[in-house]
């Protein structure tokens, strides 16, 4: 099989899984694209022990496991983040119900409001990175990330009633 009839065939399966360990699109997307770049880098690793989807996925999952460690990724699944409440956005999370509130809330935001809070709050990255990463200066991205965390409270409210 050639490498694009590979890509063409295994994309979404990687991009699945890369979304679904990450559940960032962003993530999800660099953890895809470092994974064809990887087998297009080697062709010849693969050595038949298991599937291509399944060989695939390894490779999406070490990549995964480097972004964490680079960026000190907080883990929804496994760790605290923090969460925007009537008593601030810097109250901790106690429970894994409320981590999956909060991813839910998330997915509803638009960019870039979930872009910059997710870069601040779960990438733990200053503003200074995050406005020149947009391109920006850091009081943008202090006021889209102020904006993003009174979206947060509106919807937690909205859901409350």
């Amino acid at each position: 099989m050639d490498f694009e009839q590979l890509y063409t065939t295994y994309f979404r399966k990687v991009y699945g899984f890369a979304l679904s360990l990450s559940r960032n699109a962003h993530m999800a997307e660099e953890i895809t694209q470092e994974t064809f770049y990887r087998v297009l880098r080697n062709p010849d690793a693969f050595e038949g022990r298991s599937s291509v989807d399944t060989y695939l996925c390894s490779i999406a999952h070490h990549q995964y496991v480097s972004m964490l460690r680079r960026q000190k990724h907080i883990d929804f699944r496994t760790d605290t983040a923090q969460l925007s409440a009537p008593g601030g956005m810097e109250e901790a999370l106690a429970d894994r119900d409320t981590a999956r509130q909060l991813y839910l809330l998330l997915h509803r935001l638009e960019e870039p409001y979930k872009e910059v809070f997710t870069l601040r709050t779960l990438g733990e990255l200053p503003f200074a990175q995050i406005g020149a990463l947009f391109q920006k200066g850091d009081g943008w991205a202090r006021v889209i990330y102020y904006r993003a965390k009174q979206k947060i409270q509106e919807m937690l409210q909205e859901e409350a009633t």
